[in-house]
């Protein structure tokens, strides 16, 4: 019980300021526009053509598709788990609360409150605005339903509408930003680059344990993100923001200062350690 209610403390002060992107409203498909690109780090052209490289999504009937039915049926076992809670603190992605997903595997706390990392904020936002970017022209070239469209009586771990059960699954928008959330965090603290990617990569399967996406979705628009930052890191303007990230991490590692919720996190990171995207 201890163990769940600190969890219960660390997704309520992941998502107390203001609904998740992950929410349904934020992932209908929309027209993208030449504009859209303004503030991340690539342009219009490299984002469509990072798009075109993605596959189309399994088709209906498919030996994968039935397949990827099976598996997505399967993680209904964590509803109501710790893991499920911490699901629900991964669907926001939103600049700055979504540092806290980091804090535990870097030993810091990013408080949104206390506006601790804006450099870092900074860095993530353009790479969130490339990320969802591309996703968005991915889902706009063909249309693949939700577990939760498919199934409406399916639970999922975040307030879902009508509107949100019917909105495009592939690629997961959320998994590709989680991708390039986890490579930055590895780039900033390269001394905990490689759990700072599984964080990245838990983040990514947390929409496969909702019912928001299917394992297809989630593998595939994690390794979109993947691609994102590849390409956003070897713009000069990252390499400028990485450096002011980095000394912000140094500021805020000399101050010691945790996040409480570490203990309960790890617990229910255990509980999907050995799924594989």
């Amino acid at each position: 019980m201890m163990k769940s209610t600190a969890l219960l403390a660390l997704v309520l002060s992941a998502t107390a300021l203001g609904a998740c992107v992950g929410t349904p409203a934020a992932y209908e498909a929309r027209a993208v526009k030449a504009d859209d690109h303004a503030k991340g780090y690539l342009g219009r052209d490299a984002l469509q053509a990072l798009a075109d490289a993605v596959p189309a999504p399994p088709s209906a009937g498919s030996p994968e598709e039935s397949a990827d039915h099976t598996v997505s049926a399967s993680y209904n076992v964590f509803e109501n788990t710790d893991r499920w809670l911490l699901a629900t603190s991964h669907a926001e992605v939103r600049m700055p609360f979504a540092l806290q997903h980091f804090d535990c595997v870097l030993g810091v706390r990013f408080n949104p409150a206390e506006n601790a990392a804006p450099a870092t904020a900074r860095l993530m936002q353009r790479l969130f605005e490339d990320a969802e970017g591309a996703s968005t022209i991915v889902k706009l070239r063909a249309y693949r339903a939700r577990p939760v469209g498919d199934d409406a009586d399916r639970l999922a771990c975040q307030t879902v509408s009508a509107a949100g059960r019917a909105s495009a699954s592939y690629p997961s928008g959320t998994a590709t930003v989680a991708a390039a959330y986890g490579a930055a965090m590895a780039a900033i603290a390269p001394d905990s680059a490689v759990a700072a990617q599984e964080i990245g990569r838990q983040i990514a399967l947390s929409r496969a344990v909702c019912g928001m996406h299917y394992p297809t979705d989630v593998r595939v628009g994690y390794a979109l993100g993947q691609k994102v930052f590849e390409q956003a890191a070897r713009s000069p303007a990252f390499a400028d923001d990485l450096a002011a990230a980095r000394a912000e991490l140094a500021v805020l590692r000399a101050q010691n200062v945790t996040n409480p919720g570490c203990a309960a996190e790890r617990g229910a990171l255990a509980m999907t350690a050995d799924l594989q995207l």
